[in-house]
């Protein structure tokens, strides 16, 4: 006989899902059936939460207590980078192998950095702003229209001062 349920137990799941649409419910079935949750109606969550990141994967942290589980988004850097070029969202099936050619403000890179500071393995802001610049140049964007490594050399030499926050 399996133990009881505990009702104040948490339980944090995560998932990779595309913002917008439902997951297989066959994915979310081996991590979510344990926990006495339906994973139809779980799916339809996410696809509700993650609405604004349409076309984009993104990381789902599902929050399981007392058989109800709360849906929140925990975006990646390249997905924050992706979703402030402010491309139209795309047809994951019929659009590969996208280039996103766009350019964002040094700015755009500091909000986005300030965002993932708390998950970030430097040990301080301008090295969580490199690691951003870095993310910018792996999916292919320009920043203040020139190389994102241009910046990170420029912030290494003392040129573009990033304040600690």
């Amino acid at each position: 006989m399996p133990p009881k349920f505990d009702p104040t137990a948490i339980t944090t799941v995560f998932c990779r899902a595309v913002g917008g649409e439902v997951p297989a419910t066959s994915a979310l079935a081996p991590k979510i059936g344990p926990l006495g949750l339906s994973p139809k109606k779980i799916g339809d969550d996410i696809a509700k939460t993650t609405s604004d990141w349409k076309g984009l994967k993104i990381t789902v942290k599902l929050v399981v207590q007392n058989r109800q589980a709360r849906v929140e988004v925990v975006p990646s850097a390249a997905s924050l980078i992706i979703k402030a070029l402010k491309e139209p969202p795309r047809d994951r099936k019929k659009v590969k192998n996208v280039k996103h050619s766009g350019n964002l403000s040094l700015d755009d890179i500091l909000t986005i950095a300030r965002t993932m500071r708390p998950r970030s393995m430097a040990k301080t802001f301008p090295g969580t702003v490199k690691e951003i610049l870095g993310t910018a140049q792996s999916v292919g964007c320009t920043v203040d229209k020139s190389n994102p490594h241009a910046i990170i050399e420029k912030i290494d030499a003392g040129e573009i001062e990033v304040a600690e926050d």
